[in-house]
């Protein structure tokens, strides 16, 4: 079986900041040899099938088309289906967060150094809104994202890591259609 990948591209689609027409990428990713290719809203999400099953070197090829195709460096981050699995099956805070648009997923694009770990707990950013999981930490935010404590940010400077943002509502999508 073809290995099923996500990509979550990080800072396109912003308001004006990192343009690209989801057609593109679509375009892009089928002229890499990638099948069943599906993009999801217009921030860089997609659904495919890829002949190698290592994640990172996706992703690498990836990044580098779509350096070459868009003049600019984009952090691309791949997860595979068993991946996504785990970060849907280990949401702690699935028994409060009563609304998938206020429910944020921050996937990280490494594994933090333990060392630099414990220096900061993102738990203590926002206690009972927050929890870690593996290369991912869930933020409940009941009054809006804009209302609620940064996460993202402390986490990527203390931490040395690139991360990259996603509802609920979105993760959940992106997980159907890696098992449809």
């Amino acid at each position: 079986m073809v290995p099923r990948h996500v990509l979550l591209l990080r800072g396109v689609n912003l308001g004006s900041h990192g343009k690209m027409p989801m057609a593109d990428l679509r375009e892009l990713l089928t002229s890499l040899r990638y099948d069943s290719v599906r993009t999801v809203l217009n921030s860089g999400n997609a659904v495919f099938t890829a002949p190698s099953p290592d994640p990172a070197a996706v992703a690498a090829e990836i990044g580098a088309a779509v350096e070459e195709r868009f003049g600019r460096a984009v952090p691309c981050l791949v997860k595979t289906a068993g991946e996504m699995d785990a970060v849907v099956d280990g949401n702690t805070l699935a028994g409060i967060a009563d609304n998938g648009s206020r429910l944020m997923v921050h996937f990280l694009f490494e594994t933090p150094d333990r060392k630099r770990m414990s220096d900061l707990d993102p738990v203590t950013l926002a206690p009972g809104e927050v929890a870690v999981g593996d290369r991912v930490i869930y933020q409940w935010c009941p009054d809006g994202l804009m209302a609620a404590p940064d996460v993202s940010g402390p986490v990527q400077r203390q931490w040395g890591v690139t991360a990259t943002t996603r509802n609920w509502n979105t993760v959940t999508r992106l997980h159907t259609l890696l098992h449809a």
